[in-house]
């Protein structure tokens, strides 16, 4: 990778170019095309850096961590808190804060099965302030990946409390006059997403936080879609828990990441048990160790959780704030293209509102599906079905959209020549003739 001026704002194509260079996926050919990958909102790739890192690990330092007195288990130990460091530090909060985890919705799930556990006792005193019972209230948004309703919604079946929902505008935002009456005294807890995974949209989280924090709630943020994208500062946003995924920021799969204020995290009874995250054990009685250990039951995902601090330093000597103008511009050049091809409804902001580099549409008289299988055919990867959001996808009338997503990687080209696609799918199936 070979950078003109990190600390200039805006990435230039040239740059870009160059960046791809770094990752091998991108030199493939599918269907005899040159691959278009536009689905980094669900998966992204990663640069050899990364790849490199874990074979490196593999080939010269795998070992169990926190377990071995060689010197193998003392590198990879060493590796593995290394990385929980510069993940820690790429999100601004401490190295005690952040728990391993396989993927961002076990992260949440952790939250939730420890929240359930505390109202079923377990914890002592410290972890009342996570009890729930009937009378009290969670709070999500109509927006929400599955990932961050269903485990509320369980969550809520097993204590008896009460699940709100704060509604959508037909533009794609969230009515910040509902959510004002919808978070009240009786509630607990409030999780939102940072950035809808469908519609593009950015949410405001200072005031979804000090809206929660005013009734003395807690606050937790799904980053899945604002991690990878731009600049993020927990601590400065004031969230209690946050949850993103390794896969999504040009990580390895099975790495995810929670981060949890270091008091709560103390606090929260654990979730998994077993092995490595005890200091006493009897027959009929365990004690536990501290935060973040706690949480790392089990064998870890160490080779995983080291390629993904070789992708935080990937992003880092990039810079957030310049992934984040490019992809924008991006997103402006997708929406303005699908917005000027007949039978096209692009979901969420406006060409002009703020808005993530992804856009999700629906394309009148043809499906889904149909639509990914034409683009397919033509090296063009994009994401089709309802994204993991049923509800939102009720909300505007539709079961399924097309989802074209961009990362640090995409080109104005790659854009185009989706564009120029999709403009021909109407045709192809003889739709609007």
């Amino acid at each position: 990778m070979t950078l003109a001026d990190p600390t200039t704002r805006a990435l230039t194509t040239e740059e870009v170019d160059s960046l791809r260079r770094d990752f091998p996926i991108l030199r493939e050919r599918v269907n005899g095309h040159p691959l278009v990958y536009l689905d980094s909102g669900a998966t992204s790739q990663r640069p050899r850096a990364v790849i490199d890192a874990e074979v490196d690990f593999a080939e010269h330092h795998n070992s169990a961590v926190h377990r071995g007195a060689h010197t193998l288990a003392a590198e990879a130990t060493e590796l593995f808190e290394d990385a929980r460091t510069t993940v820690a530090s790429f999100v601004g909060v401490g190295h005690d804060e952040i728990v391993w985890t396989s993927n961002a919705t076990e992260a949440i799930n952790l939250v939730a099965y420890a929240m359930s556990n505390a109202s079923a006792g377990r914890g002592g005193e410290a972890a009342e302030r996570f009890r729930l019972g009937e009378g009290d209230e969670i709070v999500v948004t109509e927006m929400e990946h599955h990932a961050n309703l269903i485990p509320w919604q369980e969550l809520a079946a097993r204590t008896g409390a009460s699940l709100r929902v704060i509604p959508l505008t037909d533009a794609g935002t969230l009515d910040l006059e509902e959510a004002a009456r919808v978070i009240g005294d009786r509630t607990r807890l409030v999780c939102y997403t940072h950035v809808s995974n469908v519609l593009g949209t950015v949410n405001p989280v200072e005031k979804l936080t000090a809206l929660a924090h005013s009734v003395g709630a807690l606050a937790l943020l799904d980053a899945c879609q604002s991690a990878p994208h731009r600049p993020l500062d927990l601590r400065a946003l004031d969230v209690d828990f946050a949850a993103f995924s390794g896969h999504k920021m040009l990580g390895p799969t099975g790495v995810g990441v929670l981060y949890g204020r270091a008091e709560l995290l103390d606090a929260l009874p654990p979730f998994l048990t077993g092995g490595s995250m005890i200091t006493t054990v009897t027959l009929d009685h365990a004690e536990y160790l501290p935060a973040p250990q706690r949480f790392e039951a089990g064998t870890q995902r160490v080779s995983q959780a080291i390629g993904l601090a070789a992708a935080v330093r990937y992003l880092d000597s990039v810079g957030l704030d310049r992934v984040h103008d490019w992809e924008s511009s991006l997103g402006r050049r997708l929406v303005a293209g699908l917005a000027d091809i007949p039978g096209i409804r692009v979901l969420g902001p406006a060409l002009g509102d703020e808005r993530a580099g992804l856009a999700s549409f629906d394309v009148d008289g043809v499906h889904a599906h149909d639509v990914g299988q034409y683009l397919d055919e033509l090296g063009i990867a994009v994401r089709v079905g309802h994204h993991c959001a049923q509800p939102l996808h009720r909300r505007f009338g539709v079961t399924a959209t097309t989802r074209a997503s961009t990362y640090l990687y995409t080109t104005p080209d790659e854009v185009d020549t989706f564009l120029n696609a999709v403009a021909d799918v109407r045709p192809f199936f003889g739709v609007g003739r």
